[in-house]
């Protein structure tokens, strides 16, 4: 197409991109370029300027292995992650939240009632609850996938001391929707902030901060798996989250018990915690199919 202007270039890219195979993937691409085409024009962008955010993503390639992907990380920071996940959401049930880079497919399994503390690093706590569905009856056969970072503040994947999997499990619910088990309370954590994701945060004067929570899976019988994170309500990086994961009814009550007989029975350690200890309640509505 000739005699392009800056206000036609976005017409012609839609033109050029009229035979695509697929219709959606089209109306994607076309309107990536178009927001992108008007973000150039708005803002007057220079050659140095762009040519500055390609060499960001250039660096990007030498900060992303197995265990650390940058682009996931630019993602997360610029609250796309978070933005896909709440326009594809359920409208009911417990909220969810971001997966995180941390997640391990098949991690070991965890009795109801069994133990990830450990007597690591860090306060225990004792989390217990239950999973329904929206007409309040047990989810049977419920799996909760269990992950967090341990009281150092470091993931497994981060933490060489430790096993791969540590902090992460696989918990089946009873068949009343109950589970209950014992962990660490977890702590407050930078995201990585030593490639070019941390440098568009330092030029943004914000931090790398995300508060303290735990990650969870629900896998129900008849129901879209629930991904989602708890976070205990006197962090004080709830309101400044790095990756805008935080969903107001995800924030809850961490309360320390001093009667061992007020902590589930089916616990693993529940003679060898000590008092008093941690405790978090996580009661699961489960959205309708």
């Amino acid at each position: 197409m000739r005699n392009l202007t800056p206000a036609s270039i976005t017409d012609a890219f839609a033109e050029y991109a009229k035979n695509a195979p697929s219709a959606r993937t089209r109306s994607l691409l076309v309107s990536l370029a178009g927001h992108l085409h008007g973000f150039v024009r708005d803002n007057q962008v220079t050659q140095a300027e762009w040519n500055a955010a390609i060499d960001a993503l250039t660096k990007a390639k030498d900060f992303t292995d197995d265990k650390r992907n940058e682009y996931i990380l630019f993602s997360d920071l610029l609250g796309v992650s978070s933005l896909v996940d709440m326009v594809n959401a359920a409208t009911t049930g417990t909220p969810s939240s971001v997966l995180g880079p941390f997640h391990i497919e098949g991690a070991p399994e965890l009795a109801n009632g069994g133990d990830l503390w450990r007597g690591q690093v860090g306060e225990p706590l004792v989390v217990s609850g239950s999973v329904k569905d929206d007409k309040g009856a047990p989810a049977k056969g419920t799996v909760l996938a269990l992950w967090q970072n341990g009281g150092n503040g470091l993931y497994s994947q981060q933490d060489k001391t430790v096993s791969a999997t540590n902090y992460h499990a696989r918990l089946t619910v009873a068949d009343d929707g109950s589970f209950a088990f014992s962990t660490v309370r977890p702590v407050s954590y930078t995201v990585p902030d030593d490639g070019p994701a941390g440098d568009m945060l330092r030029a943004l004067g914000r931090e790398a901060w995300r508060p303290a929570h735990l990650h969870m899976i629900v896998h129900a019988p008849g129901h879209k798996p629930v991904i989602t994170e708890f976070f205990p309500e006197d962090d004080k990086y709830l309101d400044r989250d790095a990756v805008f994961g935080v969903r107001g009814p995800l924030v809850l009550p961490f309360h320390k018990v001093s009667d061992r007989a007020a902590l589930p029975k089916n616990l693993a350690v529940l003679d060898k915690l000590p008092l008093p200890v941690w405790t978090a309640r996580i009661d699961f509505t489960l959205p309708t199919a």
